[in-house]
């Protein structure tokens, strides 16, 4: 990691020397792409001159302390030798974590598509148990949380529900979450107590904006139609209801679940657009596989990343082998601790690849 912050720092010089030249301040075009270099890693730049800094006055204080001192000195020195010592941990991770490429997605506002998959109404009643645990994280975030779809089960469940967050640093964290989800409990509807294992998936996915996602109007069959379930005098009387189909691939959208079917248009478009955003970011990673590989369950809905344990009270996050003992907690939204591990084991892997 040393040898790549000196060659950060020599490149730093290097730009510093290249924009003072007058050769280069009259190329307008080329100024810009340096000063824009320039400033990419000024930071970095400054904790790792910041960092060596504390390393040599750490030493100082070191060899200080191995000479003949009166105790007042020698409190001195070792309450200064542990002030620096904190000082050097703390701009160590701050470089390490500034090595790490930053996701230009992690601002965003985000999609969360949670669907039922083994277990019948249980993983749907499971679904709608996500669902809530997420509308409470959102919550105490200070983030909105907004249903676009769904498609609620008569006793309480979700087969499907698509509802999106808006939130600084919504994605950064819900990100983390994609995957498939288990359950392992006694369900509501079964008589002889018998522990069944049920999932759901959880998809997340960031919002696109229409100038990143082009979508070409001619591309769309747009139905409309009425809606169906909760919804009060309008449902079953009023073609609110949109469905999008995407001819390019047969992707399908749709939206019911407000009253205007400009609005249900609206949301729905914005669906389509996360999910072409979504397999974009997916094709440019597999273009950088190994990159890819460094990553912690951040996209594939493949994945089995979670146990919610009911009998033992505990869930249990396979991708860092951490297990809490406080079920009802996270499922009131209390999900920061899983959350920061999986994102600290995601970002140690990252800069393991980073450095080669």
């Amino acid at each position: 990691m040393l040898e790549k912050l000196d060659a950060i720092e020599k490149r730093y010089d290097e730009l510093n020397r290249l924009m003072s030249e007058p050769e280069v301040a009259s190329d307008i075009d080329r100024l810009q792409r340096l000063a824009k270099e320039h400033a990419s890693i000024q930071e970095l730049t400054a904790k790792y001159r910041g960092y060596r800094a504390t390393e040599k006055s750490l030493q100082e204080t070191e060899a200080l302390l191995g000479q003949t001192l009166d105790k007042e000195m020698a409190d001195l020195a070792r309450e200064e030798l542990e002030t620096l010592r904190e000082q050097r941990e703390r701009l160590l991770q701050e470089i390490k974590a500034a090595l790490i490429p930053r996701d230009p997605a992690d601002e965003r506002d985000v999609i969360v598509e949670i669907r039922a998959g083994t277990g019948g109404d249980e993983a749907a009643l499971f679904g709608a148990d996500l669902f809530r645990m997420y509308a409470r994280y959102a919550a105490a975030k200070g983030w909105q949380a907004e249903v676009l779809n769904s498609h609620p089960t008569g006793i309480g469940g979700f087969k499907e529900i698509i509802f999106e967050v808006k939130g600084k640093g919504a994605y950064s964290r819900l990100k983390y979450e994609s995957g498939v989800h288990r359950v392992q409990r006694v369900p509501v509807t079964e008589a002889s107590g018998r522990i069944h294992t049920s999932t759901a998936t959880v998809a997340v996915l960031p919002e696109a904006d229409e100038v990143e996602v082009g979508v070409d109007p001619n591309d769309l069959k747009v139905d409309t139609f009425r809606s169906g379930g909760a919804g009060g005098q309008s449902v079953n009387k009023v073609a609110s209801a949109v469905r999008i189909t995407y001819l390019p691939t047969g992707m399908v959208v749709i939206c019911q679940d407000e009253r205007s079917q400009l609005k249900n248009k609206m949301k729905a478009m914005a669906v389509l657009r996360a999910r072409l955003l979504h397999i974009e970011r997916q094709r440019q990673s597999q273009e950088v596989s190994s990159a890819r590989r460094s990553q912690v369950g951040t996209g594939d809905r493949s994945e089995k990343i979670r146990t919610y344990n009911y009998p033992q009270g505990r869930v249990s996050d396979h991708r860092v082998g951490l297990t809490i003992h406080n079920l009802p907690g996270i499922l009131e939204g209390n999900l920061d601790a899983i959350i920061d591990a999986v994102a600290t084991a995601d970002r140690a892997r990252q800069l393991e690849a980073q450095l080669g």
